[in-house]
C-alpha cells in the first residue's frame, strides 16, 4: 500500500458506495437511509495500477458533544488526521450546504492533501451543482457517479501524483511475506498472514469497548446505545508479540426481534466474519449470560467448525465472583456440551483486566485447532477404546472398526474405516469424540468424526470359487481321452 485515502463527507453522498466500488466487494452496508456508516472501515483499494488503503467514515454532522453523532465525527476527524489524502465529497444533485462549507474549512487546516469529489453528476440536473462546488476553495471538483462507475480516470490521474510521492516510504513500511516456514509451523500468525479472530455478541455487550482496549485507543466507536456497531469492521495488529486481524461484529439479536432492513444486514455481515475467523470470541454480559441468544451464536460457530473462547465482560462490577465463576462454568457445562473444556475467561473491556488471560486463551485455542495427531497414536487409542466399550451389534451383527487417521486439521476432522457405517449409532460417535478431546488434550474445538465403510478386509473371499472356475473352464478345453 502506497498511501491511505480517506473518504469523508456529509451522510448519504455516497461515500460506502465508492468504497465499495474501490475495494471491488460489497464490504460496507449502503442503504438510502443516511447515517449508514458509523466506524471506520478500511480495505485495499486497486484503481488502474495504484494500489492503496481506502477508508470509509462516517458522515460529518455538525454535533461537537457526546451525543451518538458527536462521537461519530471525532472518529471522522481522527480518521483525517491519519490518512495521507482526503476525498471530500459532496452530492452534485443538492449542491453546497452549509455543512459542506464547514467541513471544507476544516480539511484545508487538518489535511495536507484534499481532493474534492462532486458525486451522483450523472445527467444535466447535477451541472449546477458541480459549478458551485467550485466556491469550497478546493480545486476544480471530479465528476463522480459511485454508483455509475463514472469518474474513475479522472480520480486516478489526481492520485498518481500523490502515489509517486508516497512510494519511497510504502518500501519502507511493507511488512515481510516471504518468511521461511516449514509446513508443520505454517499455521503460525505473520504479518502477511494474522491470526483472524471475530468478536460476535448481542448488543451492548461491550465488543467494540474490548476492541479499544486492546488497541489501546479509541479506533471503534463506542457508546451506552445499544447496536452502535453496524458493520464488521477489521483491524490489524499486534497484540503481545502475535499478529492478529480482529473482526468487531454488529451485535445479534434473536430473528423475531429483527425488523429493519439495515440490522438484517448488518447480522448478515456479522455471521460472514464468524465463517472467515479462525478463532471466535464470544463476548457475554456477566449480568446476564447465557442467554437464548448467546447460546446460538456459540453453536453457530462450533458448526462453522471455527475453535470458540467465550469470555464474560464487565467483572469488574460483579459483587460475588467466586460465587458466580461458579455459576458460569455450571451453566456452560450444561448448555454447551458440545464446546466442553473451551476456555471460559473472565474480562474487563472497559478496565483491562484479564486481557492477558484472553490472549494465552485464543493463543491456545488456536493450537488446539491445528492439532495434528499422528495414525499410529490414533490406532492405539481406538484399540483401547474398543476394549473399554465394544461398539453395538445391531441385528446381531458386530460392526468392526478397523483402522483411523486424521484427514484434516483446523478443525480437526478423522476418518474411521468401519463395517455398517450406517448402523453405527450417533452415541457410540459421542463417546469416541469425547474420548478424542480428553485423551489429546483438545478441549473446546469442533472434531469432526466420519464413518467410512470399506467392505470387506478379507482379501481371498471369493478367490476359491472363482479360482474353481476358472480350473473348471480351462479342464473343458483339454481334449478328452479316448477309451
Amino acid at each position: 500500500m502506497s498511501f491511505s485515502l480517506a473518504i469523508v463527507g456529509r451522510p448519504n453522498v455516497g461515500k460506502s458506495t465508492l468504497f465499495n466500488r474501490l475495494v471491488g466487494k460489497r464490504l460496507a452496508l449502503v442503504d438510502d437511509q443516511p447515517g449508514v456508516t458509523r466506524d471506520l472501515r478500511e480495505g485495499e483499494a486497486r484503481l488502474g495500477d495504484l494500489r492503496f488503503t481506502v477508508i470509509d467514515t462516517a458522515g460529518l454532522e455538525d454535533a461537537t458533544d457526546d451525543s451518538l453523532q458527536g462521537r461519530m465525527r471525532r472518529l471522522t476527524e481522527r480518521a483525517v488526521d491519519m490518512a495521507d489524502v482526503c476525498l471530500f465529497m459532496i452530492d452534485a444533485r443538492v449542491g453546497v450546504t452549509p455543512v459542506d462549507e464547514m467541513f471544507a474549512e476544516i480539511l484545508r487546516k487538518r489535511s495536507a492533501h484534499v481532493i474534492l469529489g462532486a458525486n451522483k453528476s450523472e445527467g444535466a440536473a447535477a451541472d449546477a451543482g458541480v459549478i458551485e462546488a467550485y466556491s469550497l476553495g478546493l480545486g476544480e471538483p471530479l465528476r463522480l457517479s459511485a454508483e455509475h462507475g463514472e469518474g474513475m480516470n479522472e480520480l486516478y490521474s489526481a492520485l498518481m501524483p500523490i502515489s509517486d510521492a508516497f512510494a519511497k516510504r510504502a518500501v519502507e513500511d511493507t511488512p515481510a511475506t516471504d518468511l521461511d516456514v516449514d509446513d508443520e509451523g505454517a499455521t503460525a500468525p505473520t504479518p502477511a498472514k494474522p491470526l483472524q479472530i471475530a468478536v460476535v455478541g448481542r448488543p451492548n455487550a461491550g465488543k467494540s469497548t474490548l476492541i479499544n482496549q486492546i488497541l489501546g485507543e479509541d479506533r471503534l466507536l463506542t457508546g451506552p446505545e445499544a447496536g452502535i456497531t453496524r458493520d464488521a469492521i477489521s483491524v490489524s495488529m499486534n497484540w503481545d508479540g502475535t499478529h492478529m486481524r480482529v473482526f468487531d461484529t454488529a451485535g445479534m439479536r434473536k430473528k423475531a426481534k429483527v425488523q429493519e432492513k439495515l440490522e438484517k444486514l448488518s447480522v448478515s455481515d456479522g455471521l460472514r466474519a464468524v465463517k472467515f475467523a479462525e478463532v471466535v470470541v464470544v463476548l457475554l454480559d456477566a449480568a446476564i449470560p447465557f442467554e437464548q441468544q448467546d447460546l446460538r451464536i456459540a453453536d453457530l460457530a462450533e458448526r462453522e467448525g471455527r475453535a470458540v473462547v467465550v469470555a464474560v465482560n464487565k467483572w469488574d462490577i460483579e459483587p460475588d465472583k467466586n460465587a458466580k465463576i461458579r455459576e458460569l462454568r455450571e451453566a456452560f457445562e450444561r448448555l454447551l456440551p458440545q464446546l466442553r473444556g473451551a476456555p471460559l475467561v473472565t474480562v474487563s473491556a472497559r478496565t483491562g483486566r484479564g486481557l492477558d488471560r484472553l490472549h494465552a486463551a485464543i493463543l491456545k485455542a488456536h493450537d488446539v485447532w491445528n492439532r495434528r495427531v499422528t495414525t499410529a497414536q490414533l490406532n492405539r487409542w481406538l484399540t483401547g477404546m474398543l476394549e473399554q466399550h465394544p461398539p453395538p451389534a445391531p441385528q446381531g451383527k458386530r460392526i468392526k472398526l478397523r483402522y483411523m487417521t486424521q484427514a484434516k486439521t483446523r478443525p480437526p476432522g478423522f476418518v474411521v474405516m468401519c463395517s455398517h457405517p450406517d448402523k453405527l449409532p450417533e452415541s457410540y460417535t459421542r463417546y469416541l469424540v469425547n474420548g478424542l478431546r480428553e485423551d489429546f488434550d483438545m478441549p473446546g474445538t469442533p472434531i469432526r468424526l466420519t464413518m467410512r465403510g470399506q467392505g470387506d478386509s478379507n482379501p481371498y473371499k471369493g478367490r476359491r470359487k472363482k479360482n474353481a472356475g476358472a480350473l473348471k473352464k480351462h479342464l473343458g478345453k483339454l481334449p478328452k481321452k479316448k477309451d
